[in-house]
């Protein structure tokens, strides 16, 4: 993968002021711990072997904290920034270590633990009469090092620009299935990485979601992806920015929506084809389409036999006067039918 722009440093932008075309922006230090609500937040150790690197991206879901109380909600705050610090400080190592020690296609070695991964193999193994065309998710998931190819690609492309936030919404679900933090609506609890879709944005910034909806901190081709996802999938959504208060001691521009205009006129169009691209392989992945197939499973599961026929059978045994609890037999009609030649007999 190419060395790409990190965008970790927040400054307020101007209304005027455009992104610079492929301007380096430096990555954060991580020699020195991060100040979060009277919490320190200690600095990721600096890798020294791929499986170090690799632990980076292995951890267990935030626990669940529903509770409305003035202190939970505090300590549920830090856990949030303490989320984004660690997410930020990853992504700067990754690109920093040595190059040998970076694998040469990292989705591909976290694919497992994603959720749309694991999703996927239980519908293959539900799918025991071959009802569903899985092939073509079949061969992206044997091919998931494109993941990583438009990622770079974008990286390459993509101006250098300060992290401006926003929330977003869509139909109180966690279809992004971004890494949950404090109130949930279900019991759906994500962990960080622990999907395809933030793994993906995860280059592009930092995120999390909350009861309702998502958060999202970065380069506004992450904006993008999370568009084109919902709309791909035909999910109504809504984007609003993220206030300057609501996530504190992380530093974000809230723009408005003219001056979010502003920074997609600074993408390069080839940029936001392989933004496109991207979330549209992520969407055809998704838990949300996985659930799609899982309904038809369902549905040819209730409608296995042919409702009419059986019907018949029930009206016949009746009007013959046999218990209607007789073992069903696919020929009952023509026993009974024979049955009253006998008689005659």
């Amino acid at each position: 993968m190419a060395k790409p722009v990190i965008s970790v440093t927040a400054k307020k932008i101007s209304a005027t002021q455009a992104p610079a075309p492929n301007e380096q922006v430096a990555a954060q230090t991580v020699d020195k711990p991060e100040m979060v609500d009277d919490a320190v937040v200690a600095p990721e150790p600096v890798p020294t072997s791929k499986a170090e690197l690799l632990a980076l991206y292995h951890a267990e879901p935030l626990p669940l904290n529903n509770s409305v109380h003035s202190k939970e909600l505090e300590k549920v705050a830090i856990q949030r920034v303490d989320l984004y610090h660690r997410q930020q400080q990853r992504t700067a190592l990754f690109y920093t270590v040595e190059a040998a020690l970076r694998p040469t296609y990292l989705v591909q070695e976290l694919k497992s633990q994603f959720v749309e991964y694991q999703q996927f193999e239980m519908v293959r193994a539900l799918d025991k009469r071959g009802l569903l065309d899985l092939e073509k998710n079949e061969m992206i998931w044997q091919q998931l090092h494109v993941v990583d190819d438009l990622i770079a690609d974008i990286l390459h492309y993509m101006p250098a620009q300060q992290p401006v936030g926003w929330q977003l919404t869509s139909v109180n679900r966690n279809h992004l299935k971004l890494p949950t933090v404090g109130r949930l609506r279900d019991k759906e609890q994500v962990a960080d990485q622990g999907s395809l879709t933030s793994y993906v944005l995860g280059h592009f910034g930092v995120m999390s979601y909350t009861y309702d909806r998502a958060y999202f901190i970065g380069h506004v081709v992450g904006y993008l992806f999370c568009c084109y996802f919902l709309a791909h999938l035909s999910i109504a959504y809504g984007v609003t920015p993220l206030p300057q208060a609501t996530v504190s001691n992380y530093d974000y521009a809230s723009l408005e929506t003219a001056k979010m205009v502003r920074l997609l006129q600074g993408l390069d169009v080839h940029c936001k084809r392989r933004i496109y691209q991207l979330a549209v392989l992520c969407a055809r992945l998704s838990c949300y389409r996985l659930d799609k197939h899982i309904e038809k499973l369902l549905i040819a599961e209730v409608n296995e036999f042919d409702k009419k026929q059986q019907i018949s059978h029930l009206d016949a045994l009746f009007s013959s006067g046999i218990m209607p609890e007789m073992p069903d037999m696919p020929d009952i009609v023509d026993l009974l039918g024979r049955s009253d030649e006998d008689d005659a007999l």
